[in-house]
This record gives structure tokens, C-alpha cells and sequence, in this order.
């Protein structure tokens, strides 16, 4: 119910307006001074203040203007309700009244001005409710943003160290859980350039840093499109695995492939290390098992690594491939014989590793047979 507080100093004047305004639905408190009617405003919190100018105390101008001064209490309707004449209601004006009643006053012309305010005050605090839940509204967005903004600045770092999926289930899962380490069978790819530590006992260091950072941003763009989990970079040497820690329902076939494009893109670069003399090419190993797969380090330095023999195997055919060459056990070959050229390489004796570990050669993916 609509609240209106009436402030005059004469009580019939007062019973007056009650019995004009209650029987029309509104709520009406009442004030017979300046400074009962301050408290009133504060304590009953009205929707319009119908205000008689000569009060005892504290009059209606002043009343006015320490209504328009307060920022909870400025837009607070004011009617001036008086008999002065023209004077009176410009002094009325410049203290803040919205509107007056001259007494004595027509009922029908104070209910219409009293609901045209009252429907104004509405429009106001409806306005101030829409602005109160905008701001928190953008508060919130604003909150939400930051948030998303700082977690992608924190996978921007975490890409900097770690692999695009790594980085993306520690973002998710969160690292404690998902890095303390567990099992699974991946898939592992060591590959090495060739003829590399000759190159660089004669090249200059900035010229062995060159072609590594060139190598390595070649094989960066092949593997994460591929999607493969680089373990590390070892000088010419890196290690990449499949199936972790993203599942992939073909992790055997996902690593061939990677590993013809890595031939691949190997042999473009061949073409302008070749021109500068530089007798360079890319061995590559193929193995699959289970590992363990984990953090490892020290506090301040941790890498995400696996952990057991598929990685030796990998890295022990790598080590025996030749230029060109991508090497892979037999368990791998089982699992793609269908897709791929391939011939035997023998039981090869690899280093480490007390028996010998039949291997193959593959050259290149098969085409699709056609339906």
C-alpha cells in the first residue's frame, strides 16, 4: 500500500487529508513539525510527503531542502500544500517541491496530483531496481570474465611447459588427483635426428641452435596435430605418446601416422640443410605397453612423464634406426599390419634389453580400399 506522510500543524487540517486519502487506498502517517516529520521519513520510509509551508521549527522549504540534500531522501515526492500566493511557491520550487494544492483544497485535484507523483516515484525506483541489478548484474559478468581470463593466462603458461592435453585436464581435473600418477597402455614414439653431434662438434652454436629450433617447431606442429602428448625435448631427441591423458580408441595407427608426417616434414627441411652442407636426417622408434604415468621432479620443476619399458623399447629403436627410417616392435605392427607398408627389420638386439625385439619397417600409410 502506497505510504503518505501529511505534515501541517493544525490537527483538523491533518484529519482532513487522512479522511480524503485513506478511503482511496492509501496508508497515511501523520506530522505536526518539521522535525517530527524528519524522523517520520526516516522511520515510516513514505512514497510522498503532502507538506503545509509554515510550520513551527523547521518550516517546509527547509524540510525541502535537507530532503534534496540527502541522496536516500532526493527524489522523494514533495507536495506543497499552502494558500501563499506566487512568491511563495517560487521559493517553494527552488527548495525542491514537485507540485502544490492551494487550500483550501479541491479532493478530486489532490488525488489526481497525488497519484501522478506516486506513479512517478514507481517509474523511479522500478528504473533504480533495474540499474541496482545491472550493476550486479555486470558485477558478476565482470567477476565471471576474470575468472575465464585468468584461467585461460594460466593455460597459456601451462602450454608453455606442458602439452595442449596435459595442460587442458590440469585445468579441468585439477593437477593433484590427475598427476600423482597412474597406469595405462600408451603408445610411445621416440624420434632423433641423425648425424646431429658430428653437425654440432663442427658448426658454430648459433648455428646448431638454429637448426634445432627450426626442428622443433616443425615437429611441435606435427604432433599437436596429431594430437600426441609430448613427453620432452632432448636436445635432437623427443619423446611422444598416445592414449594419455587423453583416451584415443587407436593410439598404434595415431603414432604411425605421426611418425611418416614427421619423415615427412623432415625431408622438406633435409632440402635447405643440405644446401648449407649439413648431413642431418630423422630416426624414429614405435613401441606400445603399459606405463606408469606421472609428476617427477622437485618442487619449483616438474615434468609429466611415463614410466617403464615401452619407453626404453621406443627409445632403444630409435637409436637403431637409420636415416629415414621409422622402426616399430612387433606388437605395434600387429595392431596396423593391415594399414601400412611394411617389411620385417629381423629380431633386433637392442641395448638394455636381454632378449631381441622383432621389429619392422614401415614406409607409408595404405589407402583406403575402395567400397
Amino acid at each position: 500500500m502506497t505510504k503518505i506522510l501529511c505534515v501541517d500543524d493544525i490537527p483538523q487540517n491533518l484529519r482532513l487529508l487522512e479522511a480524503v486519502l485513506a478511503p482511496n487506498g492509501f496508508e497515511v502517517v501523520t506530522a505536526a513539525t518539521g522535525e517530527e516529520a524528519m524522523l517520520a521519513v526516516l522511520k515510516e520510509k513514505p512514497d510522498l510527503v503532502l507538506l503545509d509551508i509554515m510550520l513551527p521549527g523547521i518550516d517546509g522549504y527547509e524540510f525541502c531542502r535537507r530532503l534534496r540534500a540527502d541522496p536516500k531522501t532526493s527524489f522523494l515526492p514533495v507536495v506543497m500544500v499552502t494558500a501563499s500566493g506566487l512568491p511563495e511557491k517560487v521559493k517553494a520550487i527552488e527548495a525542491g517541491a514537485d507540485d502544490f494544492i492551494a487550500k483550501p483544497f479541491d479532493q478530486p485535484e489532490l488525488l489526481a496530483r497525488v497519484r501522478s507523483l506516486v506513479r512517478v516515484r514507481t517509474y523511479h525506483d522500478e528504473v533504480e531496481r533495474q540499474r541496482t541489478e545491472l550493476a550486479e548484474w555486470n558485477a558478476a559478468l565482470e567477476g565471471r570474465v576474470k575468472q575465464q581470463v585468468d584461467e585461460l593466462v594460466r593455460l597459456g603458461r601451462l602450454r608453455r611447459f606442458l602439452s595442449p592435453q596435459v595442460a587442458e585436464v590440469v585445468m579441468s581435473q585439477g593437477a593433484d588427483e590427475f598427476l600423482a600418477g597412474h597406469r595405462r597402455e600408451i603408445t610411445v614414439v621416440f624420434a632423433d635426428l641423425r648425424g646431429f653431434t658430428p653437425f654440432s662438434e663442427s658448426a658454430e652454436p648459433e648455428e646448431a641452435l638454429g637448426v634445432l629450433r627450426a626442428y622443433h617447431a616443425a615437429m611441435g606442429e606435427v604432433i599437436f596435430r596429431h594430437e600426441g602428448t609430448l613427453e620432452h625435448f632432448e636436445g635432437d631427441g623427443m619423446m611422444v605418446f598416445f592414449n594419455d591423458p587423453v583416451p584415443i580408441a587407436e593410439p598404434q595407427a595415431q603414432a604411425t601416422k605421426m611418425s611418416l608426417a614427421m619423415q615427412q616434414c623432415v625431408g622438406v627441411l633435409q632440402t635447405g640443410w643440405k644446401k648449407r652442407g649439413y648431413d642431418l636426417g630423422l630416426g624414429i622408434g614405435i613401441a606400445t605397453g603399459y606405463a606408469t604415468l606421472g609428476r617427477i621432479g622437485f618442487e619449483g620443476r616438474f615434468d609429466y612423464a611415463a614410466i617403464g619399458m615401452v619407453v626404453i623399447q621406443a627409445q632403444r629403436l630409435s637409436s637403431v634406426a637409420k636415416t629415414g627410417e621409422i622402426l616399430m616392435t612387433g606388437r605395434v605392427h600387429a595392431a596396423v599390419e593391415d594399414r601400412v607398408e611394411s617389411k620385417s627389420a629381423g629380431d633386433l638386439e637392442l641395448k638394455g634389453i636381454g632378449k631381441p625385439v622383432p621389429a619392422f619397417k614401415v614406409t607409408a600409410m595404405r589407402e583406403p580400399a575402395a567400397s
